[in-house]
């Protein structure tokens, strides 16, 4: 006898699963979330200069405060996938089954073993975006593309250079001169913020460790754990990142938006055994994802 597992998730609902998914991309824990975006969300950008004056009695205007909003606009994506019941009899989950090759009477939370499936799938998607990203079919636009990144088409974004010469690698040789340059050429006002850091590749954090690793004074703490900061300026190490480049920026001036209660987001599974007769599932995922930034002249990039 067989078992009926088709099921439609959507908002909040399907949003609880695809949140889950979009954990596994380590950038997101250095960036500003933003979970309920439906279409477009404007991020304000304000810029004051000369308003505070000296007291008086009359109101007299002082200063200029210029508003001006970059656009962030998620993208919306789904993923379509067959699986096979008989494949899950040799996996983990076939101990919530009953018995028996024609009883595969699923467990409750089915969605989310199928989830644990497409998660990794997700969050790879969404992790290589937000720095590699180019707009196109299945992607959407990162940080630091070569050529058409968010930061190369922002003339405020500031350019520290690379200590080897435009282009070169990093290597364990030139890694500290260049996280040395990229924090140098971080305003002044913004090098204090705590929510600052350094974001690399993982590539080049173990360059950074090789180097510093040589040092007599190398920086553990008491329990002989490396603290990942350089000049006092924390390191965030994303799996996404593009190696020989790097950005200096706070966590609260790069946003990613999603949508996880809307019908955009969405979860399908379909048995096909009542339509065709086959052992197959058949699975949609649908999930919205896009990054910006605010204020350009805050940020620092290198490569």
């Amino acid at each position: 006898m067989g078992f009926d597992i088709t099921s439609n998730y959507a908002g909040e609902h399907a949003g609880q699963y695809i949140a889950a998914a979009l954990k596994s991309a380590t950038s997101l824990e250095y960036l500003t979330v933003l979970e309920n975006v439906k279409t477009k969300r404007n991020i304000t950008k304000v810029a004051g200069a000369s308003l505070v004056a000296d007291a008086s009695c009359d109101f007299t205007d002082a200063g200029t405060l210029t508003l001006t909003e970059r656009i962030l606009d998620p993208k919306e994506f789904q993923i379509n996938v067959d699986l096979c019941k008989k494949d899950l009899l040799a996996d983990w989950q076939a101990s919530q089954m009953r018995a028996g090759a024609h009883n595969r009477d699923f467990s409750g939370d089915f969605t989310a073993f199928v989830m644990s499936y497409l998660s990794g799938t997700i969050a790879d998607h969404v992790e290589s975006n937000i720095w590699a990203g180019i707009a196109g079919s299945g992607a959407f636009t990162g940080f630091m593309h070569a050529g058409n990144g968010l930061f190369e088409n922002d003339a405020a974004i500031v350019e520290a250079d690379n200590a080897g010469g435009a282009g070169v690698a990093f290597t364990a040789s030139n890694i500290i001169a260049n996280f040395q340059g990229a924090l140098a050429s971080v305003p002044s006002a913004v090098y204090s913020k705590e929510d600052l850091y350094i974001y690399v590749s993982p590539k080049s954090y173990k360059l950074y460790i090789s180097a510093i690793s040589a040092l007599s004074a190398f920086p553990f703490n008491h329990m002989g754990q490396y603290t990942p900061e350089f000049e006092g300026v924390k390191i965030a190490v994303c799996q996404g990142m593009l190696d020989n480049k790097m950005a200096v920026a706070q966590k609260s001036n790069l946003f990613f938006g999603t949508d996880l209660l809307s019908d955009h987001a969405e979860i399908k599974m379909l048995d096909m055994a009542q339509l065709d007769g086959s052992d197959n599932v058949r699975v949609v995922a649908k999930y919205t994802a896009g990054v910006q930034h605010a204020q350009g002249g805050d940020i620092v990039r290198l490569d």
